[in-house]
């Protein structure tokens, strides 16, 4: 499998870290250890993204109780600049990739001061196009989430990235809801995304469990992001939406067998079952002794295994010839038996 082939596994912490640096490091050990490719924060400041009237969403009132609106919740789950620097050289120092989608402009800025290798776009910011032209100016490569879009709303998006000068984009299909419900994910969205714009695509998760992100993997994305916290216990509005570490590492492990299971597409026989082919196909057998000069006809010969003499495909070829040696009952007929 070449790295072309290899799909991008994100294990987002999101605010999953719930504020504190010190579990935002632990959090990147575990998806190292699961063999996440990359690990993905959120760089924003509570008063730049929500304002201090606007509610909570409904599975953040389920599961972020300790705060009564949007921007006392996000308030307390703000990482400061000086985090985003220990999170990237702790992501270095374990040759994990460290990824974050940027709320504003400013903290895009900041992630670009830090020297990130990508943007990630978060679903919510895709409208955003003065967002969306500040950081496609960067240069950088975007990965763009796409929940609760339209393909038109996509479509422009996409527009605005390429006119600020970018075409090192991909584009995730997302259904923005936690969890989301399987009958409402429409994955084969995703292929649509892929005809329409011919970037690579993607998915990210917020299915429960790891079936859908497999699947997606075998429909053809290339990226698959997936929220995981330490325990789904935890308080905070993601936990419960999320991956615990061995179900992460579980997840990244049926990747990896699916992308090699996908293969070159050519269909021939693959190289475990070569030996296989003599063992279960089947000759022409005889079905009693055949004497030397006599003629094969349906009454003599049988087709049976195995599969290392005439193939059944010619029987009728060699229906009528004569054979050059005697045959005993049972043997596979071969084509130097014959005249």
């Amino acid at each position: 499998m070449s790295p072309a082939d290899r799909t991008f596994v994100i294990a987002e912490v999101g605010v999953n870290h719930n504020g504190s640096i010190e579990l935002a490091r632990k959090l990147v050990d575990k998806a190292c250890l699961a063999g996440a490719d990359a690990v993905k924060f959120q760089t924003f400041r509570a008063e730049r993204l929500v304002s201090r009237s606007a509610r909570k969403a409904q599975y953040q009132q389920r599961n972020a109780t300790d705060a009564d609106t949007q921007f006392e919740m996000l308030e307390r789950l703000e990482l400061s600049g000086d985090d985003h620097r220990t999170l990237l050289a702790h992501c270095r120092a374990a040759s994990i990739t460290f990824l974050s989608s940027p709320f504003d402009e400013q903290s895009a800025d900041l992630l670009d001061d830090l020297g990130v290798t990508a943007f990630k776009i978060p679903s919510g910011e895709l409208t955003n196009h003065a967002l969306l032209r500040h950081v496609a100016e960067k240069g950088k490569p975007l990965i763009v989430s796409t929940g609760m879009s339209t393909l038109a709303e996509v479509t422009e998006a996409v527009e605005v990235i390429i006119a600020a000068g970018s075409r090192h984009l991909s584009l995730l299909h997302c259904v923005t809801e936690y969890p989301a419900p399987f009958a409402d994910v429409n994955l084969r969205a995703m292929l649509t995304l892929r005809d329409a714009f011919g970037f690579p695509v993607g998915y990210s998760d917020h299915t429960p469990g790891i079936e859908i992100a497999v699947a997606a993997v075998a429909l053809g994305a290339s990226i698959i992001e997936k929220h995981f916290t330490l325990s789904r216990g935890m308080s905070g509005p993601d936990h419960r939406a999320s991956l615990e570490p061995d179900e992460l590492a579980e997840m990244v492990r049926a990747i990896r067998n699916v992308e090699q299971a996908l293969g070159d597409g050519v269909k021939s026989p693959a190289p475990c079952e070569v030996k296989n082919i003599p063992i279960a196909r089947k000759s022409v057998v005889a079905e009693r002794d055949i004497a030397a000069g006599e003629a094969l006809t349906r009454e003599n010969v049988a087709i049976k295994r195995p599969g290392d003499g005439i193939q059944p495909r010619d029987l009728e070829t060699v229906m009528g010839r004569s054979v050059a040696v005697d045959i005993k009952s049972g043997d596979v007929v071969t084509w130097e038996d014959l005249k």
